[in-house]
């Protein structure tokens, strides 16, 4: 039997490349420079009363940590384009999804990863209660979100994926 992949792995293509390129500006550009300003610093003598060379150790410690989180996220990331999704008319990863609640006040989201949503933006993440509701919905349907103050209905009204861009 195949193990089931954990939601907080999935990534769009878009976020996965965000990722990369904090990890490459950390690598080649971010770390460098750290690592400059601590030689340095251990090079003008008494090390614990060095203020530069004490920032400078935290914030190595701060950027390989940064690095491992992304490194280990990237390699164990599925990355799933949104705009590949052939079932279009249910809600899946990736869908703009525009729903009313009980209030009939609309609300917009786009359904992503973990570590790629921000709801300033009107992203949530795969695993929370919003994206939980409306996961395999179809318009017209009537979802249950569980919120803070109780369970509250909403109504599907519009899905929307990203359209694929053709390769030449």
């Amino acid at each position: 039997m195949a193990e089931k992949t954990p939601l907080s792995h999935y990534l769009s293509p878009k976020g996965a490349a965000v990722m990369r390129a904090e990890l490459k500006e950390l690598a080649q550009k971010e770390r460098p420079r750290i690592v400059e300003i601590v030689s340095w610093a251990a090079g003008n003598g008494d090390r614990s009363e060095n203020a530069d060379y004490q920032y400078g150790k935290r914030r190595l410690r701060e950027i390989d940590r940064r690095m491992r989180f992304l490194g280990k996220r990237l390699e164990n990331a599925v990355i799933v384009d949104p705009a590949a999704q052939t079932t279009r008319d249910r809600v899946f990863f990736g869908a703009t999804v525009t729903y009313v609640d009980e209030d009939d006040v609309e609300h917009t989201v786009t359904i992503l990863g973990v570590d790629e949503s921000d709801l300033a933006r009107g992203e949530v993440s795969l695993v929370s209660p919003v994206a939980r509701a409306l996961m395999r919905t179809r318009v017209g349907d009537v979802a249950m979100l569980q919120t803070p103050r109780g369970p509250v209905e909403i109504e599907i009204l519009k899905i929307v994926y990203p359209v694929a861009v053709a390769t030449v």
